[in-house]
C-alpha cells in the first residue's frame, strides 16, 4: 500500500466530469496506489489487468481512456507516468514543484481541458470506426476474390 498522501490539486470534480469508463477509474486508483512518489509506475498491462480484475485487452482500453484524458502517459512498454496533478507525492512542496515543471498542455486545470478531452475521445472513436470499415472492406474484397476463383473453376472430365 502506498504511503503517498499529497496531490497537487483536488481533482475529484474534474475526474467526475471526464465521465471515464469505470475500469479506467479503477485502473487510475490502482496505479496511484502502486506508484512511486511523483507517479512513476513500472507495470505491464497484464499486471494492471490482474490488479483490477480485467483481461489484458480490457486493461489496455482502460489505459487508453486514461491517456486520452492526460491522466496517465505511457513512457514505454511496462512504464507509465501518472499526471503530476493527480499523482501521489511525499510532501505538498514536492507536489507543487512537480506541477510547476509540467508543460502547460499537460495540465488538467487549463481552460477548455474538458472540451479538449471530449474532442480527443471523439477523434479516437472516429479512428476506430475507420479501422473497422477498412477491415470490413478488406474482408468483403477477400470474399469476392474467393467467389471469383470458385466461379472460374470447372470440373474436368
Amino acid at each position: 500500500m502506498s504511503q503517498l498522501r499529497f496531490a497537487a490539486v483536488n481533482a475529484d470534480g474534474l475526474l467526475a466530469d471526464l465521465d471515464l469508463p469505470p475500469a479506467a477509474y479503477r485502473a487510475l486508483l490502482k496505479l496511484r496506489a502502486v506508484s512511486e512518489a511523483g507517479g512513476r509506475v513500472a507495470i505491464d498491462q497484464g499486471s494492471i489487468g490482474e490488479l483490477i480484475g480485467l483481461s489484458r485487452p480490457s486493461a489496455n482500453a482502460a489505459l487508453r481512456s486514461l491517456e486520452l484524458a492526460k491522466l496517465v502517459k505511457k513512457v514505454r512498454n511496462g512504464l507509465y507516468q501518472i499526471n503530476p496533478m493527480v499523482a501521489g507525492h511525499n510532501s505538498p512542496q514536492d507536489a507543487v514543484a512537480a506541477v510547476n515543471e509540467m508543460p502547460q498542455e499537460d495540465r488538467l486545470d487549463t481552460p477548455g481541458f474538458l472540451d479538449s478531452y471530449r474532442r480527443a475521445v471523439a477523434d479516437y472513436q472516429d479512428q476506430l470506426a475507420r479501422q473497422r470499415e477498412k477491415r470490413a472492406a478488406q474482408a468483403a474484397a477477400k470474399k469476392a476474390a474467393a467467389a471469383r476463383r470458385r466461379g472460374s473453376l470447372h470440373a474436368v472430365s
